[in-house]
């Protein structure tokens, strides 16, 4: 389960990171593609991100149940093997055409700039470009900021075209979801659409039969399939799916389903990029923008929770390939980013400027 209440007294002690970039970084401009597929993974470490599964959690029962079996799916001796074999498609073919940002190892940083490192605090700022102090907790209670989605759903050309489909119930909030909205889809939500199929149907009932009483996050293959039709059908040029169960089984503990869930993560990334790749209109015209939301505690014991108070938890990673991004792969520069970048990422990676009428942090400095 996720954390609903963060300590209110650490208001107190809010401030802005001072290296929090809100001017245009130097080096390479963004070339505009036509559309952009946004991808989170919630709570999924950069750990396993570069290193693949962790030594300590894979080989110790109380997390991994079935050690063995474990070991025989995702270890090796190196770490590059390792995390070839939990992200086959995204260190084969995604960081060979893009850029990775975030291995702490070459003292490459990716952060989260709020000071609660919980979900609804890094969504906020990962879709406004900026922490907000007065969002410190996981509750259901409608954000004030606006969004980078929303905002391009008002500009020319993108009504009409923008939809989120996403795992956690809370996104309707943190998205400010309304009759004038963009096209959002969360939780166990019924699929609404004007022109229903046979598929949105069996998404629906599926949906109906399995809805666990009080479950706030979805399976992560029910939203895919949602989000996957709604491409199909609809031809958005912004789709966000946003996937949870990562978290989830992190929070349970369970590092076997944590690596499983991120697993097949990976393997839905995939399945949307080949449609992309192999579909007119989409295909070398769209940028993926691959993310998380927080990370988790370093240490062994700590690994299942985050929070301001647990060590490793605002370290986060993004990657990202398409049009204009060259394929560097694995950034190994000694450099600083942070979360809140990727909301003017993605409208300069559209052609758009959101930090136009509002300060926001700067786009992510492309290699």
């Amino acid at each position: 389960m996720k954390k609903l209440i963060s300590p209110v007294m650490l208001l107190a002690f809010f401030q802005l990171p001072q290296a929090l970039p809100v001017t245009p970084p130097p080096g390479r401009d963004y070339v505009p593609a036509k559309n952009v597929v946004i991808i989170t993974i919630d709570g999924f470490r950069w750990q396993e991100i570069f290193s693949g599964a962790d030594s300590a959690l894979i080989s110790n029962n109380k997390f991994t149940p079935d050690t063995s079996l474990m070991k025989l799916m995702y270890w090796a001796a190196s770490p590059f093997e390792r995390r070839e074999k939990l992200m086959p498609f995204l260190w084969n073919v995604l960081s060979k055409k893009g850029q990775l940002f975030g291995n702490r190892t070459y003292g490459n940083k990716v952060n989260v700039a709020n000071d609660y490192v919980l979900s609804y605090p890094g969504y906020n700022e990962i879709f406004t470009g900026m922490p907000d102090p007065e969002i410190s907790s996981n509750r259901k209670k409608m954000n004030h900021n606006q969004n980078v989605l929303d905002y391009l759903h008002r500009q020319p050309g993108f009504d009409g075209k923008i939809a989120a489909f996403t795992s956690w119930d809370i996104f309707p909030y943190i998205l400010q979801e309304s009759e004038s909205s963009f096209f959002i889809n969360s939780g166990y939500t019924s699929v609404t659409v004007d022109k229903p199929n046979q598929a949105f149907t069996l998404i629906n009932e599926v949906q109906k039969d399995i809805i666990i009483e009080k479950q706030a996050t979805r399976f992560d293959q029910l939203t895919f399939l949602a989000a996957k039709e709604y491409l199909q059908q609809y031809k958005p040029r912004i789709l966000f799916v946003g996937l949870g169960e990562t978290d989830e089984a992190a929070h349970d503990g369970r590092y076997d389903l944590y690596l499983q869930h991120a697993n097949q993560a990976d393997k839905m990334i995939a399945d949307l990029w080949y449609w992309v790749q192999t579909t007119p209109g989409y295909k070398d015209n769209t940028t993926f923008i691959i993310t998380t939301d927080h990370g988790r505690g370093s240490k062994s014991n700590k690994w299942t929770s985050h929070g301001s108070f647990i060590g490793g938890s605002s370290q986060t990673w993004i990657a990202m390939a398409g049009p204009g991004i060259l394929p560097a792969g694995e950034i190994k520069i000694n450099e600083q980013q942070y979360q809140a970048q990727i909301a003017q990422t993605i409208a300069k990676t559209v052609g758009e400027d959101f930090g136009k009428q509002r300060t926001i942090a700067a786009e992510i400095s492309l290699q």
